[in-house]
């Protein structure tokens, strides 16, 4: 019997994960050591090796194949745009992908004006803009905080993660339309599901007996 390899998203995520693990009987007791230098973790019982990656990554590690499983978020599924096979919504993080700016942005919205949007998450942003709202516009990627860009001029409006939506209110900007809820998903490599398909459909089945829970 082959190694299922499983790639998680590096912090919280990976965590919370392994508790979902966990409760159906998939244990990594080297991943709980953190201190660990280790990248490759293994469970010789159950034919599983885990390792940690950043997020942005996981897409790529399954799509090739290096890894059969990867557990990430939606955010990070939709912007790499990556071959996968989507099988479970593990309901982890949930949050919004959001349109924001200030209240007087919504004009610009309504009537499809070109805009500049800045976002972490370009594709997203363009695939929105583009293919649903049929509004041109310009994209500017930035990688920190994109809250600032309609503040200081750069962007009349933004696109970006919304989980409460105080920051948006401390600096005077709202959500003025919602793209797509988020959550962490399990990804599975489209080879792999044929080849792998009763032992990955054992741990989809698990991980839906904890989400019932």
């Amino acid at each position: 019997m082959r190694y299922l390899t499983i790639a998680l998203a590096k912090g919280r995520l990976a965590s919370k994960t392994l508790e979902m693990f966990e409760q159906f009987g998939i244990t990594c007791e080297e991943m709980k050591d953190k201190n660990t230098r280790k990248l490759l973790f293994v469970n010789e019982e159950l034919k599983l090796k885990f390792f940690l990656a950043k997020a942005g990554d996981v897409p790529t590690y399954v799509e090739y194949g290096a890894a059969d499983i990867g557990i990430v978020g939606k955010d990070t599924i939709l912007e790499e745009g990556r071959q996968l096979l989507e099988v479970v919504d593990l309901g982890i993080g949930r949050c919004r992908m959001c349109v924001c700016g200030p209240a007087s942005a919504a004009e610009l919205l309504k009537h499809h004006e070109m805009i500049r949007v800045a976002s972490k998450y370009p594709q997203i942003a363009k695939d929105y803009f583009y293919n649903k709202k049929h509004q041109t516009v310009e994209i500017i990627k930035l990688n920190g905080s994109v809250e600032l860009a309609p503040i200081v001029g750069l962007s009349e409006v933004i696109v970006d993660i919304v989980e409460t939506g105080s920051t948006l209110h401390e600096n005077g900007l709202e959500v003025l339309e919602e793209i797509c809820p988020l959550s962490a998903r399990m990804v599975v490599n489209k080879v792999s599901m044929k080849m792998e398909n009763e032992r990955i459909m054992n741990i989809v089945q698990g991980l839906k007996q904890v989400i019932k829970q």
